[in-house]
C-alpha cells in the first residue's frame, strides 16, 4: 500500500517548489500541483518496455504504464529522482536517459507536472515485486491496437500519442 503521509513537494507549471502536501492530499481530487518523472524505455528493435500497475495502487490500478514513473521528493532534482525510480522500479543503475519534454497531466482526481524521459536500453530488467506486477517490451502496433481500451493508463496514452507518433 502506498503511504497517504508520504510529503510530495508542491510546484508551480514552470517546476518552481511552492510547498508541500501529502500523497493523500495530492490524490484527492485537490488538484495540487505535484512533480513525477518518466522514463520510457525503448529497446534496439524498437519495442517499448511497459510496466503493470499493481491492483493495491490508489491511482490506475491493474494497468499498463510508462516503464518508469515515479514522484520526486522533497529536495530532489527531476535527474535524481530519475535515477532513484529507475532503480527502485526496474533495478537499472547503467541507463543514459534523454529529457524530451514536461507537461501538465490532469485527471479527476490529480495534476501532475510530468517530466518525460526516454532510452535505449537492451540490457537485464528486474521489475520490482514490491511496486510493480511484472513487465514486458510492448510493439508500437501492440500500443496502438490497445489505445482506448482501458489496458493502458490514460497518462502513458497521452504521453504516448505527443510524444512517439
Amino acid at each position: 500500500m502506498d503511504n497517504q503521509n508520504e510529503l510530495f513537494p508542491l510546484v508551480d507549471e514552470e517546476g518552481r517548489v511552492t510547498g508541500s502536501a501529502t500523497r493523500r492530499e495530492c490524490h484527492n481530487g485537490s488538484m495540487l500541483l505535484h512533480p513525477v518523472v518518466h522514463l520510457h524505455i525503448f529497446n534496439s528493435s524498437g519495442e517499448i518496455y511497459l510496466q503493470k500497475r499493481p491492483e493495491w495502487k490508489d491511482i490506475q490500478p491493474g494497468k499498463w504504464d510508462t516503464a518508469v514513473g515515479g514522484h520526486i521528493d522533497i529536495g530532489e532534482t527531476p535527474e535524481l529522482a530519475l535515477k532513484r525510480e529507475v532503480y527502485e522500479e526496474l533495478g537499472i543503475t547503467d541507463f543514459k536517459s534523454e529529457f524530451i519534454g514536461k507537461y501538465v497531466f490532469e485527471s479527476s482526481r490529480e495534476r501532475e507536472l510530468v517530466y518525460v524521459n526516454k532510452t535505449t536500453y537492451d540490457g537485464a530488467i528486474t521489475p520490482s515485486t514490491e511496486e510493480l506486477d511484472g513487465g514486458r517490451f510492448w510493439t508500437i502496433q501492440e500500443i496502438r491496437e490497445s489505445i482506448d481500451k482501458g489496458i493502458l493508463t490514460p497518462n502513458f496514452e497521452s504521453e504516448f500519442k505527443t510524444f512517439f507518433i
